[in-house]
Formats: structure tokens, sequence, C-alpha cells
């Protein structure tokens, strides 16, 4: 009702009170629009913006700069475009993460946010966080392999068991397509380079669909996909503890 009444009394006076204000100077109307434009202005939610997402404080102070500057338009476009990059790079740079297992448990976390997660030796687990298309299939390969050059630069230098095993947490993967398949066939045949074997992790339905539809599922064998993180460790140990060091033949040969 609150706005109902507004509306009638905003259409009152655009009928019957305009003429009244024809002869106010520009100054003074410019007065009265800026007063009230300060009061719409709320810090405090400007600075809590600033607090959680500092993404979301650039969408509102662009909004904000483009209805100022130029026109309540400009503003909704600035903010919808600063929305719709901000979309891209999350879809285009998805999050990729190293896991650890948590002391006493089988629990595997982000060894960043849980530092007292430990390392698996000879296993590399990544975790990614974000469906796989063709927007972020080869930057989640070149990632991935940075992940791998990584890991086993580390354990050359502590002199520990060298990489035998990726495994790949799929839980977060919603969804992939055929650029997504394409990819996770290169970084197969990528780790049969380098003699690793590759696995995978709870990946969903609609994954392991499109895995089975594509054949890549034949190709990386039904023994090398697994519900979770600590069944494909499990499974990747009994291969490290049943192989000698030495050996350097590909695993699809074990």
């Amino acid at each position: 009702m609150s706005n109902v009444i507004m509306a009638i009394a905003v259409m009152l006076t655009l009928l019957f009170l305009t003429p009244l204000f024809y002869y106010t100077p520009l100054v003074v109307l410019s007065a009265i629009i800026i007063s009230a434009m300060l009061g719409l202005i709320d810090y405090e939610a400007a600075i809590h913006l600033w607090n959680v997402d500092k993404f979301d404080f650039l969408v509102c102070i662009g909004a904000y700069a483009g209805v100022v500057f130029a026109s309540v338009e400009v503003g909704l476009v600035i903010a919808v475009a600063i929305s719709v990059v901000r979309l891209l790079l999350f879809v285009a740079r998805p999050r990729t993460s190293v896991l650890g297992n948590l002391p006493d448990s089988t629990i595997y976390r982000n060894v960043e946010q849980y530092p007292n997660a430990n390392h698996v030796h000879g296993v590399l687990i990544l975790e990614i966080d974000a469906p796989i298309y063709f927007a972020n299939s080869s930057y989640l390969r070149e990632r991935i392999s940075r992940w791998i050059d990584e890991e086993e630069d580390k354990l050359k230098a502590t002199g520990k068991t060298s990489l035998q095993c990726v495994i790949l947490d799929m839980t977060a993967v919603g969804n992939i397509d055929t650029s997504g398949i394409s990819m996770l066939e290169e970084l197969k045949k990528t780790t049969e380079r380098r003699e690793l074997k590759l696995v995978l992790a709870n990946p969903g339905a609609e994954v392991m669909k499109k895995l089975n539809k594509s054949k890549f599922l034949e190709n990386i064998g039904q023994e090398w996909i697994y519900l979770t993180v600590g069944e494909a460790v499990e499974a990747c140990n009994f291969q490290l503890h049943t192989c000698k060091p030495e050996e350097s033949q590909p695993w699809n040969n074990v």
C-alpha cells in the first residue's frame, strides 16, 4: 500500500504541482536531486561488499559511476558487463587444488586450506572444482601438467618415492563436453608417456554417461574409476607395494 500511495502522490504532483516548479532555478533543482541521491548511498553496504567480495564491490562502483556520470542505462550495462566477465573468468579458469589426507582418517582435503593434511607418497591427488567445457579444457590440461611437473621435481629433490599415480577428484565436475573428454584422452596419453597411471574418483552420472559413450571408460579401464578418493589411493598404494621401484614398465602392462 505504501507504493500505491507514493504512486498516487507522484501522479498528483506531476498533474497539478508541476507548474509551481516551472520558474525554479536549475541550481535549486540540481541541489534537490543531489540531496535525494546522497540519501540513497549506503556506505556500510559498500564497505561490506569490499570486505566480503572485491569483485562485487567493483560491480557496485561500476554501476554507481555509470549512473552518476552518464545515465541509468549506462550504469546497468556496466554492471551487467562486469558480471559477465566475472562469470567467464570463473568458467575459463576453474579452481584446481592438491588434496592431502587428514591424519587418522580417510578424508582428503585441500592442503592449502588444511595445512595438517599429509601428501600421499607417489600419488598426486588433484581436485577439479568446475564442469569441464571447451572454454577451460586447455587451461585444465596445462594446469594439471604443471602440477605433475612440480610434484615430480619436489619428489626428486627430497629423494622420496617417484610419482606413480595421478588421481583426479571429479566430485565437483557436474558435466563435461567433447572438448573435456578430448582433454582427458590427451592427459591419459601424457601420463602414459611418463609411466604414470591416471585414475578418476567419483565422476558424476552425467559425466560417466558421456565417458562411456565416447569409449573413454574402455580406454582408461573400469578398474581405474573409483567411488571415493580413499579407494583410489588404496588401489594406487597396492600397485606401489606390488611393483618394484626399479621397474620402468608402463602401468597398463603391469
